[in-house]
């Protein structure tokens, strides 16, 4: 039985992105969400991985509107200001992947260490964004070192803490949910205006999927289709 077959409260990390505009649009309208709330760099409670103790802060400001049966953390990042995904080894610097690690696997990380405590333990589902190029089994092209090793070292935290958060809240699940090639500021410089889906489209797919969880999948690598892909 899907875990989200009740009304339910919904919270999206990250909610100033393409996907996570989307997300809070979706569940504004869907019939089983009663209550959806959106936070980022500019919201109040704000959070924001270049300062740490915004995660902790937003989770307690939240603590009293909860608890949750859904959070999806949509923040992550490919490319900045001054680094690029790696083509070759060679091009791997420390500052672009200190940058990566920290928006897409130690931002996240507490981010679970904080947000799960606001989570439903009667029902309860708490996605992540990862990327399809985080699994190792899959890589066959290599390239983008930092954002391929970021995502699979998020992928480990959200396992691991799938398998401790089964002895506190068993009736909660934990996923990696891998969105596709999305038409986004993320993808743009890398033809995804041209080769990525609408983000509301993404959203819409992804939504689904949640909204199917059984307690069996936590601790799953899905895509946006429903497919379980390899770590």
């Amino acid at each position: 039985m899907p875990i989200l077959n009740h009304p339910f409260n919904a919270l999206v990390i990250g909610s100033s992105g393409s996907i996570g505009t989307a997300l809070m649009d979706l569940l504004q309208q869907h019939p089983l969400c009663e209550k959806v709330i959106g936070i980022h760099r500019q919201s109040v409670p704000s959070i924001d991985y270049e300062d740490v103790d915004s995660i902790a802060d937003a989770a307690q400001a939240l603590a009293a509107q909860g608890p949750f049966q859904l959070i999806i953390n949509t923040i992550g990042v490919l490319h900045g200001e001054h680094f690029t995904p790696e083509k070759r080894l060679d091009d791997l610097t420390a500052d672009s992947f200190s940058a990566l690690l920290n928006t897409n696997t130690i931002g996240p990380a507490l981010t679970l260490k904080y947000f799960v405590k606001l989570l439903d333990p009667q029902h309860s589902v708490m996605a992540t964004l990862s990327a399809k190029v985080g699994s190792i089994e899959d890589n066959r092209l290599g390239g983008w070192y930092s954002y391929r090793a970021s995502k699979a070292a998020l992928n480990m935290i959200i396992k691991t803490a799938a398998i401790e958060l089964a002895r506190t809240k068993p009736n909660a699940a934990l996923i990696a949910l891998h969105p596709g090639t999305v038409q986004s500021r993320l993808s743009k410089p890398f033809g995804g205006e041209l080769k990525g889906r609408p983000a509301l489209e993404a959203a819409s797919d992804m939504l689904n999927v949640l909204l199917a969880l059984e307690k069996s999948d936590s601790g799953s690598f899905l895509s946006y289709s429903g497919e379980k892909l390899p770590w």
